[in-house]
């Protein structure tokens, strides 16, 4: 068997831990590959988050991008059917397949974004070649080291972070319906293409990014008043920190969103 190369990988999601990773490494790992996945879906603020830390790093973000069949052919293959919590296709035609293209069959280091303070896992590559690292979790860094390596930097935050919990598309079902106000208000034009993907099938059907309410009811300006209103009263209830209760529980409508609704396990580093 010929020899394989020995790699290591850095994947960015635009998001802050992702980011403050990069820069934990830039002078720790030789030869580090920055790559960014994307799905030609993102905020215009995730791209211009990734042109800062590109200067900071002073090293190109490889961009990797589908294979030329985008969102609209594998929705189309669906009879457009929308990707869910339950059906994340986007997620496996958009982001996984093309790094495992990338990555080949060469012997991959694949470092993680996941913080010492945290319970998760993140991507978890199926190919036998490819070895996950977390400095983070190894070193005991924190949210809060997070936080100060990105000022530090003069990165500081994306400009998302007042109104969205996470990076990803702008059209991700994963988003709370608070996210999905701030959509509207920061990127109307986004928030409309959205909505324009939602249909109602022959037989009555609906096919909607949110549960049991397309984007257009969302928008209705009384909607948006009682989805604010209830995103305040659950922060408020986060403040006095109830015991015996998950915190992502107060950040979501139900209790079934709270279980399922974990995040792209790329976008949400």
């Amino acid at each position: 068997m010929p020899n394989r190369r020995t790699r290591h990988i850095l994947c960015l999601s635009g998001g802050k831990d992702s980011s403050a990773l990069a820069i934990y490494l830039r002078d720790r790992v030789p030869g580090l590959e920055y790559l960014f996945l994307d799905t030609e879906m993102e905020l215009p603020e995730t791209y211009e988050y990734l042109d800062k830390l590109e200067a900071y790093l002073g090293k190109r973000i490889i961009r990797l991008k589908h294979d030329g069949r985008g969102f609209d052919h594998h929705l189309a293959l669906r009879r457009g059917y929308l990707p869910s919590p339950r059906m994340r296709w986007c997620t496996e035609e958009l982001k996984i397949k093309p790094l495992e293209r990338y990555i080949g069959n060469d012997r991959v280091f694949s470092y993680v974004g996941i913080r010492s303070d945290e319970d998760r896992s993140g991507y978890m590559s199926r190919k036998p070649n490819v070895t996950p690292v977390f400095p983070f979790k190894e070193d005991g860094v924190t949210k809060a080291d997070v936080l100060r390596m990105l000022e530090k930097s003069g990165l500081g935050l994306p400009e998302y972070d007042p109104w969205r919990s996470r990076s990803g598309c702008y059209l991700c079902f994963f988003q709370q319906r608070i996210e999905w106000v701030g959509l509207l208000e920061n990127h109307p034009d986004l928030f409309w293409k959205a909505a324009a993907y939602e249909k109602t099938s022959d037989s009555g059907e609906r096919y909607t990014w949110v549960a049991s309410e397309s984007l257009e009811e969302l928008a209705r300006p009384e909607r948006v008043a009682e989805i604010k209103a209830e995103h305040e009263q659950r922060m408020a209830l986060e403040r006095l920190r109830i015991p015996d209760r998950p915190l992502f529980s107060l950040f979501t409508e139900t209790v079934e969103a709270w279980q399922t609704e974990r995040g792209c396990p790329i976008c949400e580093l």
